[in-house]
């Protein structure tokens, strides 16, 4: 008997696609991004668009080796900077899935709200890719609201239906 597994490619391809979705939907509505908001301190649903995609970027700098972008140089607007941010982000995300290596392996890093953190490679890649998910259903709650509908089913479940 076999146990199920979510690989981290499945997860990458979920996040991927939602952001996409989410992007399109603004690209209809982009009213969406004045929306007032106070999710991790936000104001607006730029500012948790620029959270999200920063958080990706930085992490993905982090399991790269890389310098981390400053968090404030990361942009909030327009919405095609924050779909290229995500865009940067999984394109080391994907260069580090295909390259070999340690994933428990130990690193440290400093965070915004948290400060010095060691954590493993899988963990840190992990909560780079569901993090993005979980403010993205807060962020439906938010755009419905304000009576806007994103239009399409986010569960995991629907993946191989998205388009």
């Amino acid at each position: 008997m076999s146990t199920p597994v979510l690989t981290a490619e499945e997860v990458l391809a979920w996040n991927d696609t939602t952001a996409r979705k989410w992007h399109e939907l603004i690209q209809q509505h982009p009213e969406i991004l004045a929306i007032p908001c106070d999710v991790y301190n936000c104001k607006t649903v730029a500012d948790l668009l620029q959270h999200i995609a920063a958080v990706e970027l930085r992490y993905a700098q982090r399991l790269a080796g890389l310098d981390q972008t400053p968090y404030d140089q990361i942009p909030s607007n327009p919405a095609s900077a924050l779909l290229l941010t995500h865009q940067q982000a999984f394109v080391l995300f994907r260069r580090e899935l295909a390259t070999p290596g340690d994933w428990d392996e130990t690193i440290e890093f400093q965070t915004l709200s948290r400060g010095p953190m060691k954590s493993t490679r899988k963990i840190v890649l992990f909560h780079a890719l569901l993090h993005g998910i979980r403010h993205y259903a807060q962020l439906a709650t938010l755009v419905r609201q304000h009576g806007i509908q994103p239009g399409w089913p986010m569960d995991y479940l629907f993946m191989g239906m998205l388009s």
